[in-house]
């Protein structure tokens, strides 16, 4: 099939093609895909594409198999977000040491303030290493780690610049909020 042929076909059963996607799938841009992929194929395999009469339906064919790959696709990613989902729960549930309050009160701060916390208390790093994953000097992280404790306490009800002891629900001590990070 010569380049003027294939436009042709292409002219004359796009909108079809189309339709027949949008009739099957839930989002307009899986239907685009659908379609695109399918003129991909005939595109590719234009030099075995039955004749004239047979090729609409041969087009047919090919868009109802990419749209059943689609669905296994979307199935896969769809058993694979829930199993994440229950590994992540089953992660967070382990990783947090802290009651509902203290998690609140950390949710409260800005996402820096909860990253560098996070960063020093559940992934153990030095201000030395946030630097290098910030892109900063170490006495800007010290800087910013002491500021978003600060900011921690506050929001926890405890403005003591070191408590005594554990900030209310904080399970696993306060050196996470209170040492300073050298």
């Amino acid at each position: 099939m010569d380049d003027g042929a294939f436009e042709e076909l292409y002219a004359a059963q796009y909108g079809d093609l189309l339709r027949y996607a949008l009739r099957r799938v839930q989002e307009p841009a899986d239907a685009a895909d659908v379609v695109a992929e399918t003129w991909v194929i005939a595109w590719r395999r234009r030099g075995d594409l039955p004749p004239n009469s047979e090729r609409r339906l041969w087009l047919f064919g090919v868009a109802r198999r990419v749209l059943a790959n689609q669905r296994r696709g979307q199935l896969r990613r769809s058993l694979l977000a829930d199993r994440l989902r229950e590994e992540l729960d089953a992660t967070v549930s382990d990783s947090f040491p802290m009651d509902g309050h203290a998690l609140d009160a950390l949710r409260q701060l800005s996402p820096e303030d909860q990253d560098l916390l996070a960063m020093r208390a559940w992934e153990q790093l030095t201000a030395d290493e946030m630097a290098t994953i910030l892109g900063c000097n170490p006495a800007a992280v010290r800087v910013r780690l002491h500021r978003a404790r600060r900011r921690l306490r506050a929001a926890l009800g405890n403005e003591s610049p070191a408590p005594a002891g554990p900030p209310r629900g904080v399970a696993d001590g306060p050196q996470w909020i209170t040492q300073e990070t050298r």
